[in-house]
Parts: structure tokens; sequence; C-alpha cells
């Protein structure tokens, strides 16, 4: 088995249409802990991860230049990840199928994790 990063990423627009009201924040909430639960049951999430903050900063090129926000480059914010484990690469993108973050505009990253030496 290997390790796998789910990185969700949605814009601010479908962010906001998740949780805009208490009503969908919880719907969309306990949609993300049923898709956990079932991950954790059959053995497959490795860590709960974090939700990130839509604030930030990037520190980028040699001259370390700082620019706000963690989406400087993108319409797409990273709102946070979980460490999943699967046979493969197909399996694990088969599992990110599930994610409640696809009934709207966004999408899971899925990467796979690498070992380092040492």
């Amino acid at each position: 088995m290997s390790e796998f990063a789910y990185l969700f990423r949605a814009s601010a627009n479908a962010r906001r249409e998740a949780m805009g009201t208490p009503e969908r924040a919880q719907r969309s909430m306990e949609a993300w802990m049923a898709w956990m639960s079932n991950l954790e049951a059959k053995g497959h999430l490795k860590s709960r991860g974090q939700r990130l903050d839509q604030d930030g900063k990037v520190v980028g090129g040699k001259k370390k230049l700082v620019t706000d926000g963690p989406f400087a480059e993108s319409k797409d914010l990273v709102l946070g990840f979980i460490i999943v484990e699967a046979r493969d690469l197909a399996q694990a993108a088969e599992l990110a199928a599930g994610c409640p973050i696809l009934e709207g505009d966004g999408s899971v990253e899925v990467r796979p994790l690498m070992q380092m030496a040492g």
C-alpha cells in the first residue's frame, strides 16, 4: 500500500456557496464527515489532515519575494488536505471520486507521497 495526499481545491465562490448559510454549512460538514468516516472504516484514511485558512503568503524565487495569498497564480484555493492509503494511484483516484467537494465546482488533486531517505 502507498500513501497519497488529497488536496481539496475550490473557487472562493464555490466555497461561499457550500458554506453560505448555517443549513448549507451543516449539510456540507455532514457529507464530509460521512465520506471521511467511510474511508476510515475501510482502512484508507491515514490522517484527517487539516482545513487551511484562506489567508496566507507565498515566498518564492531566489529573491524570496513575499506575496499575498496562497492563491496568487490560481483562481482556486487549496482548502485543506488529508492523507489516504491505497493500493496505487488508480485506486486513490477512485476513492477521491466520492469526495463531497465534487458536488460543487471543487476538485481533489491526488498526489503520491514520496518516501524521504534517511
